[in-house]
């Protein structure tokens, strides 16, 4: 069996401050990208405003779920009958959220907050408060989290065991927590982590990162998708340049890698009755249930040992 889906890594680089613009791209790029055969387009982090960690700055740049930034993407996801993924400032309350949405011709799919806010984010990003929801879409079940998210080994593992088949990473990848920036292929740590943990896991992991600019020089790109067996789909995308790539994957291969071996089941071979990592309810639901929601209330995971 096969399951065909043509992903599309959209790296940009967004201008901090420059919501308007940076949104435009957005837009035109996944215009771009459903043109040229794209059923996903996956977008960076914090692509609008742009990633920055300036809270007063961020307070009049933020956006509501229903924002224009939001509103945009389905609009055009509507329009190609695609999914758009991608990050923006969320403001609920009296909060600001670092978030991701996945968008389809319904609406929002699927609303994620990020759980770990990395270094001066933790100077304007309240923690996300909304689990790791995993949605079942017609082409596959879908899960989701933000950049620093992936160096938590819980979050992929988590998200594996509640359905997810695929899991989109919008990043803006930085320095911080490696020494080195990217290796002689051009991948950063971060995408390195990323094919492992998508071996480890048995799902396909797709990172959308933006790239470096004369303003923004620590940026990385490196932007990648991983298949089940933790092998590169696609990318390393360049570490300074704009670039969009389209790649054809097989959802079933994340089926299929489950088994390595009729005795090498890694799911099945867990040892449960030494350590357990546990979903407090249900991580699947039913795209055509959550894509009229506001937000798609996921799961809250916790974890035993």
């Amino acid at each position: 069996m096969s399951r065909p889906l043509t992903i599309a890594l959209g790296q940009q680089t967004g201008r901090p401050y420059e919501s308007g613009r940076n949104r435009a791209v957005t837009l035109a790029t996944a215009r771009r990208a459903f043109a040229r055969g794209a059923d996903l387009v996956l977008l960076p982090e914090l692509i609008v405003p742009g990633y920055m960690a300036d809270r007063d700055a961020l307070e009049g740049l933020a956006e509501e779920i229903d924002g224009p930034t939001v509103r945009g993407w389905a609009e055009v996801a509507q329009e190609a009958g695609g999914w758009i993924a991608g990050g923006f400032c969320e403001r609920d309350a009296d909060r600001l959220y670092n978030t991701a949405v996945l968008v389809g011709p319904g609406g929002v799919a699927l609303h994620y907050r990020k759980l770990h806010p990395f270094r001066e984010e933790k100077h304007a990003f309240a923690p996300g408060d909304l689990g790791l929801p995993v949605v079942r879409l017609p082409f596959g079940s879908v899960g989701m989290c933000v950049c620093y998210d992936l160096r938590f080994v819980e979050t992929v593992r988590l998200l594996a065991l509640g359905g997810a088949e695929l899991i989109l990473v919008p990043t803006a990848w930085v320095p911080g927590f490696d020494q080195q920036r990217r290796d002689e292929r051009g991948l950063a740590p971060q995408a390195h982590g990323a094919m492992l943990q998508a071996n480890l896991s048995q799902v396909w992991i797709a990172c959308a990162s933006q790239a470096a600019t004369a303003k923004q020089p620590d940026l990385l790109g490196s932007s990648i998708v991983a298949d089940p067996f933790g092998k590169l789909a696609a990318g390393p995308l360049p570490g300074d340049a704009p670039e969009l790539e389209l790649v054809e994957v097989d959802l079933d291969a994340s089926v299929r890698a489950r088994t390595r071996d009729p005795l090498v089941r890694p799911r099945e071979d867990r040892r449960t009755d030494v350590y357990e990592l546990r979903l407090s309810s249900s991580a699947a639901g039913d795209a055509s249930t959550r894509s009229s929601e506001r937000s798609a209330s996921g799961t809250k995971p916790s974890a035993t040992a």
